[in-house]
């Protein structure tokens, strides 16, 4: 890709909550500043405005000819796979001759992998510090029918349980898969050894889906008062996700062959994306 005929497309999933909004979008403001002067547009699949129809639309008024499409997913699932092509393979077919190339999504970047940490060592310190070796962490995906975006998500937790002391490190799900967080909650509060849970919710922005994850370690709390429950902060419009993303849309590009509007030969990143993940 060479110059200002390059564009991302940064899709996003799309939320009915305020909060979540005005965070998506001050995400690819601090994308488009580290990007610069390549055109970036923002655009949701669902629930809201602007479509990936309109945001390919503005990329391609803007003189983009070559359009990096990066998914503001955690994990590759339906959304991934099809959805997000799909569309953008309707939008393209609009625009002939403008190619295009898939970025893969966040899963165990490294900047990622840096943000759970930091969310995690604030909890262990804020409001007082906890002792490591009596504490849990409970790590709690979305969820997904989806056996690679589970694993992900199990693999993510021993990646923690790696860099941040605690006496274990659990995962457990809101919904879709199992185990489902209240269980994992309950299990933890049996054991005899833990006086303390850090849950970490591993979501982008704010939402329904983490108070609701808030209010399950509430009620768990208020049937195990011995134990000091704690929730972690979500990801958020962090510079290091949007860095990330940076890195995404490079490796992708850096593919020989970018899709030409379809979703068969466009590509999820060449293997040089995946070096920037960590691993165990």
């Amino acid at each position: 890709m060479d110059g200002e005929r390059e564009g991302l497309l940064l899709v996003g999933h799309g939320t009915r909550d305020q909060e979540g909004t005005e965070q998506f979008f001050a995400l690819a403001e601090l994308l488009a500043e580290q990007v610069a002067p390549q055109p970036v547009e923002p655009c949701l699949l669902e629930l809201q405005p602007p479509t990936i129809g309109e945001a390919w639309s503005r990329l391609v008024a803007r003189g983009a000819r070559r359009v990096a499409v990066c998914p503001l997913l955690l994990f590759t699932a339906g959304h991934a796979r099809r959805d997000i092509p799909e569309a953008v393979a309707a939008a393209a077919a609009r625009t002939p001759g403008v190619e295009y190339a898939f970025a893969r999504p966040l899963s165990r970047h490294g900047e990622v992998i840096a943000v759970v940490v930091e969310r995690l060592t604030e909890s262990l310190r804020t409001p007082f510090l906890l002792p490591a070796a009596r504490t849990a962490i409970v790590m709690v995906g979305r969820g997904s029918y989806d056996p690679c975006a589970r694993s992900d998500m199990q693999v993510l937790s021993a990646v923690v349980a790696r860099r941040v002391p605690a006496a274990r490190v659990e995962t457990a799900f809101y919904a879709m898969a199992e185990p489902r967080l209240p269980a994992v909650l309950e299990e933890v509060a049996a054991d005899r050894a833990i006086d303390a849970v850090i849950v970490q919710p591993h979501l982008l922005f704010a939402g329904r889906l983490y108070q609701a994850i808030e209010r399950q370690v509430q009620e768990a709390a208020a049937k195990h008062p011995r134990i000091e429950f704690r929730t972690s902060g979500y990801l958020g419009p962090d510079r290091r996700i949007a860095a990330a993303l940076r890195g995404r849309m490079e490796s992708c590009t850096q593919s020989p062959s970018l899709g030409v509007n379809s979703p068969n030969t466009g590509r999820w990143g060449d293997s040089s994306s995946a070096s920037a993940d960590v691993r165990l």
